[in-house]
Formats: C-alpha cells, structure tokens, sequence
C-alpha cells in the first residue's frame, strides 16, 4: 500500500512541480506580477503549494471506488478551503468561528506563504512557520492516505 501510493506521489509530485514552476515564471515575467520575495521564493511557495494539493488529491482518492468518484469528492474538500483560506476573503475580517476552522485546513498556509513571499524582501520567520506546516501537511496526508487505501484482490 505505502509503495504504491508513494509511487504515485512521486510521479504527480514531479509533474505538479514542474507546472508550479512555469506558472510562477509565466506570472512573473510574461505577466508582471510583483513578488518582493524574489522569483526562487516564490518559485519554492508555488512548489510546496504543488505538493500540498498533490498530497490532498491523493488522500481524498483513497476513499474513492473509482476515478470518477475521486473527482466528485474535490469539490467537496477545496470549496471550503478556498472560502476560508484568506485568498477571498481576509481571515481577520472572518467570523472567529470561521477563522479557527481555517487553521485546520492546508490551503490556509499555502496562501498565507505566498502572500508573504509576495509582499516580504526576504525569508521571515512566518515563511518558515507555513513552510513546516505545509511539510507536516504533506507528509500526514500521505501516511493517512496510505492508512486508508483499500487493497484490491484479484479473482
């Protein structure tokens, strides 16, 4: 089960990083997009952000019979988490009840890092606190997500 998972980890991991990588180039060079943080930060934050949602869409998988039913799932589990992430909406400017629920949820993170890339000329201490978060994400949804998948007998 580990192997397998971790299998696909990998391949989706290489291919989310390598888009994170030319959306973040594209932003900012063919479209301008100001980043104080500099372009290998901002570079990193689009990775780790890859990362997460790899790591997600693999654990949210696992509790799918099928590819089809994987992809209804989605919804159910980034909807809430770009409403109460800060990309929308600022958290302060949340309800406290809101705002607690969105320290639970990975996406808050990965915004909250690349907002301070953005605005930040160099590496903070906030940076490193969403950076391990986002680490301790990644790595406990695939241990869960190794925990929960099924194993198929053949006939």
């Amino acid at each position: 089960k580990v192997s397998f998972l971790l299998g696909y980890a990998l391949a989706f991991s290489i291919v989310a990083s390598i888009q994170a990588v030319i959306s973040t180039l594209f932003a900012i060079y063919a479209l301008d997009v100001s980043i104080d943080g500099g372009t290998g930060y901002a570079i990193l934050a689009a990775t780790m952000s890859a990362l997460l949602g790899t790591s997600l869409g693999l654990f949210t998988s696992a509790f799918a019979k099928t590819e089809f039913q994987a992809v209804q799932f989605m919804p159910a589990v980034i909807f809430p988490q770009i409403l109460l992430s800060g990309l929308l909406v600022p958290r302060d400017k949340m309800a406290p009840a809101l705002e607690t629920v969105s320290d639970f949820l990975p996406l808050t993170y990965s915004t909250d890092l690349m907002h301070q890339v953005a605005i930040s000329s160099g590496w903070t201490a906030d940076h490193s606190k969403d950076m391990i978060i986002i680490v301790c994400f990644v790595i406990g949804l695939l241990v869960l997500g190794a925990a929960t998948i099924r194993r198929r007998e053949r006939a």
